[in-house]
Protein backbone atom coordinates (compact mmCIF):
# COMPACT_ATOMS: atom_id res chain seq x y z
CA UNK A 1 0.00 0.00 0.00
CA UNK A 2 0.76 3.43 -0.74
CA UNK A 3 0.90 6.25 1.52
CA UNK A 4 -2.25 8.66 1.63
CA UNK A 5 -0.72 11.58 1.51
CA UNK A 6 1.56 10.22 -1.48
CA UNK A 7 -1.10 9.98 -3.63
CA UNK A 8 -2.33 13.33 -2.24
CA UNK A 9 0.42 15.28 -3.51
CA UNK A 10 0.51 12.91 -6.75
CA UNK A 11 -2.71 14.18 -7.07
CA UNK A 12 -2.24 17.58 -6.78
CA UNK A 13 1.04 17.52 -9.02
CA UNK A 14 -0.84 15.69 -11.69
CA UNK A 15 -3.46 18.21 -11.40
CA UNK A 16 -1.31 21.38 -12.09
CA UNK A 17 0.47 19.15 -14.93
CA UNK A 18 -2.80 18.75 -16.80
CA UNK A 19 -3.28 22.25 -16.55
CA UNK A 20 -0.26 23.33 -18.09
CA UNK A 21 -0.90 20.72 -20.61
CA UNK A 22 -3.72 21.77 -21.90
CA UNK A 23 -2.21 25.27 -21.47
CA UNK A 24 0.98 25.00 -23.09
CA UNK A 25 0.35 21.72 -25.81
CA UNK A 26 -3.01 21.65 -26.98
CA UNK A 27 -3.55 24.03 -29.20
CA UNK A 28 -7.85 24.39 -29.25
CA UNK A 29 -9.53 27.31 -28.51
CA UNK A 30 -12.06 24.54 -26.54
CA UNK A 31 -9.60 23.52 -24.35
CA UNK A 32 -9.44 27.29 -22.89
CA UNK A 33 -12.95 26.81 -21.09
CA UNK A 34 -11.81 23.59 -19.24
CA UNK A 35 -11.09 24.21 -15.64
CA UNK A 36 -9.96 21.28 -13.06
CA UNK A 37 -11.19 21.03 -10.18
CA UNK A 38 -10.04 18.11 -8.39
CA UNK A 39 -7.56 14.63 -9.47
CA UNK A 40 -8.39 11.50 -7.29
CA UNK A 41 -5.72 8.81 -7.31
CA UNK A 42 -5.98 5.54 -6.44
CA UNK A 43 -3.62 3.65 -3.48
CA UNK A 44 -1.60 2.09 -5.82
CA UNK A 45 -1.05 5.33 -7.98
CA UNK A 46 -1.96 3.93 -11.26
CA UNK A 47 -5.03 5.57 -12.27
CA UNK A 48 -6.09 9.08 -11.87
CA UNK A 49 -9.28 10.39 -12.37
CA UNK A 50 -9.37 14.10 -13.38
CA UNK A 51 -12.80 15.81 -12.85
CA UNK A 52 -13.43 19.05 -14.85
CA UNK A 53 -15.61 21.82 -15.37
CA UNK A 54 -16.51 23.74 -18.56
CA UNK A 55 -17.84 27.54 -18.68
CA UNK A 56 -20.56 27.68 -21.11
CA UNK A 57 -23.43 25.63 -22.47
CA UNK A 58 -23.90 22.00 -23.16
CA UNK A 59 -21.94 22.33 -26.91
CA UNK A 60 -19.06 24.19 -24.93
CA UNK A 61 -18.91 20.92 -22.60
CA UNK A 62 -19.52 18.64 -25.09
CA UNK A 63 -16.59 20.49 -27.39
CA UNK A 64 -14.26 20.39 -24.13
CA UNK A 65 -14.89 16.53 -23.82
CA UNK A 66 -13.82 16.28 -27.55
CA UNK A 67 -10.67 18.22 -26.82
CA UNK A 68 -9.83 15.98 -24.04
CA UNK A 69 -10.52 12.66 -25.84
CA UNK A 70 -8.45 13.96 -28.95
CA UNK A 71 -5.47 15.00 -26.54
CA UNK A 72 -5.53 12.25 -23.70
CA UNK A 73 -2.16 10.66 -25.25
CA UNK A 74 -0.33 13.84 -25.22
CA UNK A 75 -1.73 15.03 -21.92
CA UNK A 76 -0.75 11.74 -19.87
CA UNK A 77 2.97 12.01 -22.71
CA UNK A 78 3.50 15.58 -20.63
CA UNK A 79 2.11 14.24 -17.26
CA UNK A 80 4.45 10.91 -17.68
CA UNK A 81 7.65 13.65 -18.92
CA UNK A 82 7.64 16.06 -16.01
CA UNK A 83 6.72 13.24 -13.10
CA UNK A 84 9.38 11.03 -11.11
CA UNK A 85 7.75 8.11 -10.86
CA UNK A 86 8.54 4.30 -12.53
CA UNK A 87 5.24 4.26 -13.58
CA UNK A 88 2.44 6.83 -15.20
CA UNK A 89 -1.00 6.71 -13.98
CA UNK A 90 -3.92 6.01 -16.76
CA UNK A 91 -6.14 9.25 -17.19
CA UNK A 92 -9.65 9.47 -16.58
CA UNK A 93 -11.20 12.65 -17.58
CA UNK A 94 -15.25 13.11 -16.08
CA UNK A 95 -17.18 16.36 -16.14
CA UNK A 96 -17.53 17.56 -12.59
CA UNK A 97 -21.94 17.55 -11.61
CA UNK A 98 -21.17 19.63 -8.23
CA UNK A 99 -21.32 23.35 -9.72
CA UNK A 100 -25.18 21.96 -11.60
CA UNK A 101 -26.08 20.23 -8.04
CA UNK A 102 -25.59 22.93 -6.09
CA UNK A 103 -27.20 25.22 -8.61
CA UNK A 104 -29.78 22.98 -8.07
CA UNK A 105 -29.72 22.98 -4.29
CA UNK A 106 -29.86 26.89 -4.36
CA UNK A 107 -32.71 26.86 -6.26
CA UNK A 108 -34.00 24.23 -3.72
CA UNK A 109 -33.70 26.55 -1.23
CA UNK A 110 -34.72 30.05 -2.37
CA UNK A 111 -38.10 28.08 -2.97
CA UNK A 112 -38.19 26.41 0.59
CA UNK A 113 -37.42 30.07 1.62
CA UNK A 114 -40.37 31.48 -0.30
CA UNK A 115 -43.37 28.94 0.95
CA UNK A 116 -41.67 29.82 4.58
CA UNK A 117 -42.34 33.41 4.13
CA UNK A 118 -45.76 32.35 2.88
CA UNK A 119 -46.75 30.36 5.64
CA UNK A 120 -45.04 33.36 8.46
CA UNK A 121 -47.60 35.38 6.38
CA UNK A 122 -51.17 33.58 6.74
CA UNK A 123 -49.90 32.76 10.12
CA UNK A 124 -50.13 36.49 11.33
CA UNK A 125 -53.63 36.84 10.47
CA UNK A 126 -55.05 33.17 11.45
CA UNK A 127 -57.22 31.87 14.35
CA UNK A 128 -57.77 29.43 16.18
CA UNK A 129 -60.27 26.61 14.63
CA UNK A 130 -62.24 26.12 17.93
CA UNK A 131 -61.91 27.65 20.93
CA UNK A 132 -58.52 29.19 22.32
CA UNK A 133 -58.41 26.53 24.98
CA UNK A 134 -59.75 23.63 23.88
CA UNK A 135 -59.04 21.29 26.98
CA UNK A 136 -61.32 20.42 29.86
CA UNK A 137 -60.10 21.76 33.56
CA UNK A 138 -61.84 20.10 36.74
CA UNK A 139 -64.32 22.03 38.21
CA UNK A 140 -65.66 22.96 34.89
CA UNK A 141 -69.23 21.25 34.73
CA UNK A 142 -69.33 18.65 31.48
CA UNK A 143 -73.06 19.35 30.73
CA UNK A 144 -74.43 16.15 30.84
CA UNK A 145 -74.88 15.05 34.47
CA UNK A 146 -76.41 11.65 33.30
CA UNK A 147 -73.38 10.08 31.53
CA UNK A 148 -71.26 11.06 34.43
CA UNK A 149 -73.36 8.49 36.89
Amino acid sequence: MVDQARAARLAQRIKVLVAEALRKRVKDDRAEAITLTEVRVTNDLQHATVYYTVLGDATAAEGAREVLEAHHGVIRHEVGRQLTIRLVPTLEFVADEVPETAAHLEEVLAQARERDAELARLRENASFAGEPDPYKKDGEDSGNEDTAR
